[in-house]
C-alpha cells in the first residue's frame, strides 16, 4: 500500500486553495532528505536551499535527514551549497543519517538528533562499479581517486567535529554507528532534542 501525501486546503481572499504538506513545510523553511542521494535529489535540494537563501538570507532553514547515503559527488555538491549560504542551516536527524547522509548532517550550523536516531560514518566504498577487464594502471587510478575522496571526507568530519584526522580515520575504517548521545559526545551532533 502506498502512503499518500495529504492535501491541505487553505481559505484565502481568492477562495480555497489546495496545496501539499511539502508546500506548507517549505513555506516554513523546512526541507527533507528522505532517500538515497543521487544527482536528481542533489539538484532538487540545491534549488530549494538557494531559493530559501535568496528569499531571506538571515532566517534559519531546517533540513530533516533520514538517508542511507548515496553518491559522493552529488552529496558534496549539497554540502558545499549549505556551507556557502548566508542563511543558517539546522540539520535534524529523524531516523538514520548514514554515509553521505552523515556528511550532509554535518553541514548544519546546529546539528540535532531525535533520541532514538543514529549516525553512521565510514570510508567511501568502491561501489558497484565492475573493475573486471580493467588494466592495472586503470585500477590504480580508481583506488587513488577513492583514497582522495577518503581524505576529503575525513577532513570534513574532523573540521566539523573538532576531532583529529587520526581519530576520524580510526572511526571510518569500519561502519561506525553512533546513537544520539554518542554522536554529541564525539562532536557529530550538537544536541539531542525531545521536541520538534
Amino acid at each position: 500500500m502506498n502512503y499518500k501525501t495529504p492535501r491541505l486546503i487553505n481559505e484565502t481572499a481568492k477562495g480555497y486553495q489546495l496545496f501539499t504538506l511539502e508546500d506548507s513545510f517549505f513555506c516554513e523553511r523546512k526541507i527533507f532528505l528522505t532517500s538515497m542521494i543521487d544527482a536528481d535529489v542533489s539538484n532538487e535540494l540545491i534549488k530549494q536551499l538557494i531559493y530559501l537563501n535568496q528569499t531571506n538570507p538571515k532566517e534559519e532553514i531546517t533540513l530533516y535527514i533520514n538517508s542511507p547515503g548515496g553518491e559522493v559527488t552529488s552529496g558534496l555538491a549539497v554540502y558545499d551549497c549549505i556551507r556557502m549560504m548566508k542563511a543558517p542551516v539546522k540539520t535534524v536527524c529523524t531516523g538514520m543519517a548514514a554515509s553521505m547522509g552523515s556528511i550532509l548532517f554535518l553541514a548544519g550550523d546546529k546539528r540535532e538528533m531525535l533520541p532514538h536516531t543514529k549516525i553512521m560514518v565510514h570510508d567511501p566504498a568502491f561501489g558497484s562499479r565492475d573493475i573486471g577487464g580493467m588494466k592495472p594502471l586503470e585500477i590504480q587510478k580508481e583506488v587513488d581517486d577513492l583514497m582522495n575522496v577518503r581524505q576529503i571526507l575525513c577532513e570534513i568530519i574532523a573540521e566539523r567535529t573538532g576531532r583529529t584526522k587520526e581519530e576520524v580515520y580510526e572511526k571510518t575504517k569500519i561502519d561506525s554507528y553512533f546513537r544520539a548521545e554518542e554522536a554529541v559526545e564525539f562532536g557529530l551532533a550538537t544536541a539531542v532534542i525531545t521536541k520538534i
